[in-house]
């Protein structure tokens, strides 16, 4: 480990439920000098259509973070001695104002990006990542999307609304930030307004996999599905907490049952190994519906953790 890595704060010093507000235990600084990845929060929920809430998610996750230890035994690495991490803390929002909290983002994500850094963003609801892909997108060009989700987000308006949490990769595509020939978003589920919600997320070239066909496919067909769409692109993966039963992750804003379990969505994150991650999130936490020992911000914590041993696999 180079004297540039960050390790979490230690726990003999500063106990483990003394109040630290970081993920991991991470230092928090706005310093990138020598930093690999960040942990970065985006509090922000205007753009929801049901329960609102997910503002407090950042907050939320990092507390239910505390425990999360550096050694990944499944992949074989100590995150912290691969790479050098820090949490950057919230970026600007504007309450109120999607598209005012888009520029402000967007702003706030170019020196990260500028300086090679890794942004591993806490939601907030699934509309901050459109400003997310807008920023990578100027660095990488247009990125595959791999999406675990109830929900593909590929409406064309809500109450005529352009820029709300379910509109999200039809902007994204529109605009050119996403090819959507390398995409694949799966988990798909539940209750639908007809049957051309699926049809026009198909039509827009996006590869949809519902969540019977991924429980048929299990992981490792999974994995080569998503290889196979995402060749050499540089992959932004976005997971919306509500992929999980509401057993397992209530707290959300748009529940829908027949859902995944924490184990079923550890295994299929692994099974990507080697992918070329750009960029994630982890998205829709809305505390305030959380259960008794806050499980979905803990479900959202460990998913982050996943996702940033993905990176740190590729680093290594």
């Amino acid at each position: 480990m180079t004297e540039k890595h960050h390790r979490p704060l230690d726990a003999q010093v500063i106990p483990r439920f003394a109040g630290v507000r970081t993920f991991m235990r991470l230092p928090h600084t706005t310093d990138l000098a020598g930093v690999d990845a960040a942990a970065i929060g985006i509090p922000f929920d205007t753009a929801t259509s049901y329960r609102t809430g997910a503002r407090f998610g950042p907050e939320a996750i990092r507390s239910a973070s505390a425990l999360l230890r550096p050694y990944h035994t499944g992949f074989g690495i100590d995150l912290v001695e691969t790479l050098s991490m820090i949490d950057y803390g919230d970026l600007p929002v504007a309450p109120g104002d999607t598209e005012g909290t888009y520029r402000r983002v967007e702003a706030a994500l170019a020196p990260v990006l500028a300086a090679g850094v890794f942004p591993a963003v806490i939601g907030g609801d699934h509309s901050i990542t459109l400003a997310e892909l807008r920023a990578l997108a100027k660095v990488h060009g247009p990125l595959a999307l791999v999406q675990l989700d109830s929900h593909t987000d590929t409406w064309e308006a809500y109450f005529d609304q352009r820029y709300f949490h379910g509109t999200t990769f039809k902007r994204a595509i529109e605009e050119g930030l996403i090819d959507p020939g390398a995409s694949v978003q799966a988990g798909m589920r539940g209750p639908l307004y007809g049957a051309k919600d699926l049809d026009d997320a198909r039509a827009l070239c996006l590869h949809v996999i519902p969540s019977e066909e991924l429980r048929a496919l299990g992981p490792d067909a999974y994995a080569r599905t998503v290889f196979e769409r995402v060749g050499e692109r540089p992959v932004f993966f976005s997971f919306d907490i509500d992929f999980l039963d509401p057993a397992f992750a209530p707290g959300t804003g748009t529940p829908e049952v027949a859902g995944f379990s924490t184990a079923e969505a550890v295994a299929l994150l692994r099974s990507l190994r080697g992918i070329r991650l750009a960029g994630c999130d982890v998205v829709e936490v809305s505390p305030s519906y959380d259960g008794p020992g806050q499980p979905t911000a803990l479900a959202a914590a460990n998913v982050l953790w996943e996702l940033l041993a993905l990176r740190a696999v590729t680093a290594a």
